[in-house]
């Protein structure tokens, strides 16, 4: 192996900084109104979103520079703590945090975190392990079905509680498998297979079924589950081209519910417009862009799957929540990476960017 890089990629390091600033600030843009009004603080879920981002940072600079074969190596016993976490939640356990009808955390109203978020890059530096491992015999049928068997047991613990982080799970860990060169016919049914649980999944929750019914028709369940659609759409289209004005949004003033979490991008749009909107989409490209370049110039089998796989992780989770935003995808509950209010997932995201710039000090020249 080459000597490594003393320094990561800065353009992966730069686009993921300029992520978070934007997002700290439209976060306290977009909830500063409602924030005032529960909390008597405008600046409630601002101060909290800078402890977050704190604590990211500190991970994304530990994880930048600690030792790749120090993660590779407790990846297994890491991913029994998570499945063991996430098998908690199933079951009627003390420590188990519902919130808006969902039991997708752990520990008390006021200092939680979700398995599920942690689950992300865990299973995708062990999943790298585990291809690089099973190498070419990817392609035989028994090491296909072992590795689907591996592949479905997260985004399965999952799915109950949160269909949309699965998804990103699932999907990630797929293109993976693609990228180690499975069949294509045995991708196709994996992908079958998948498509076909997601349905189901939809159909046992009466609340998934609402939300497609107002994913296909927002205008006309306007006060019910096609209201969320209906007021990020008039926020996009009231920004026009430079937007309203930072802080000027309307839709915030408790319009447009999840404002500074799943639907902050509609807030942006807004306050920012097209320009602003762009940026942000320009930025993940970039992200995602740069991502790949690291993981196809990396000598190193697993540091290249798992550089590959945290980039279309990011890349997945970004699309999915566009996409929502804007019409194109019913309701998913799925953030804006480095955007959206979040403890656990902005912590997690941050972190996991940290081992992918940590990859790219391993590029050869």
């Amino acid at each position: 192996m080459k000597r490594r890089k003393e320094q990561p990629d800065l353009v992966l390091f730069y686009v993921t900084i300029l992520l978070l600033t934007i997002g700290t600030i439209m976060v306290l843009s977009s909830s500063s109104y409602q924030a005032m009004l529960e909390n008597k603080d405008a600046f409630y879920y601002f101060k909290r979103q800078i402890l977050f981002a704190g604590i990211g940072l500190i991970g994304m600079f530990i994880m930048m520079y600690i030792r790749p074969e120090i993660v590779e190596n407790v990846a297994t016993p890491a991913l029994v703590v998570v499945i063991i976490m996430l098998v908690w939640l199933l079951l009627p356990l003390p420590f188990v945090v519902e919130v808006g009808g969902s039991k997708r955390w752990l520990g008390t109203r006021s200092v939680r975190f979700a398995p599920a978020e942690l689950a992300k890059p865990i299973i995708i530096v062990w999943f790298a392990i585990w291809l690089k491992t099973l190498g070419k015999n990817i392609r035989t049928p028994k090491g296909f079905f072992i590795s689907i068997v591996f592949l479905a047991v997260i985004p399965v613990l999952i799915v109950k509680e949160d269909l949309g982080t699965a998804i990103v799970v699932a999907g990630t860990l797929l293109c993976m498998m693609i990228i180690a060169q499975a069949k294509w016919a045995h991708v196709l049914f994996v992908g079958f297979i998948g498509i076909s649980i997601v349905i189901l999944a939809i159909i046992l929750e009466p609340y998934r079924l609402k939300r497609i019914d107002g994913f296909l028709h927002p205008f006309e369940n306007l006060t019910e589950s096609g209201w969320q659609l209906v007021q990020s759409l008039y926020a996009l289209g009231s920004g026009w081209l430079f937007g309203v004005g930072l802080g000027d949004s309307r839709q915030k003033l408790l319009w447009l519910p999840e404002q500074h979490t799943d639907f902050i991008f509609a807030i942006i749009g807004e306050e920012l417009g097209f320009i602003g909107a762009l940026l942000v989409i320009v930025l993940f490209a970039i992200f995602v862009w740069r991502g790949f370049w690291v993981a196809m110039n990396l000598e190193d089998t697993i540091k290249s799957y798992i550089a590959f796989g945290l980039t279309v992780c990011v890349g997945i989770q970004a699309l999915i929540n566009l996409c929502v935003v804007v019409g194109v995808l019913p309701v998913t509950g799925i953030t804006l990476p480095f955007i959206s209010y979040g403890g656990t997932s902005l912590s997690i995201m941050l972190a996991s960017a940290g081992f992918l710039l940590n990859m790219s000090r391993f590029v050869k020249k």
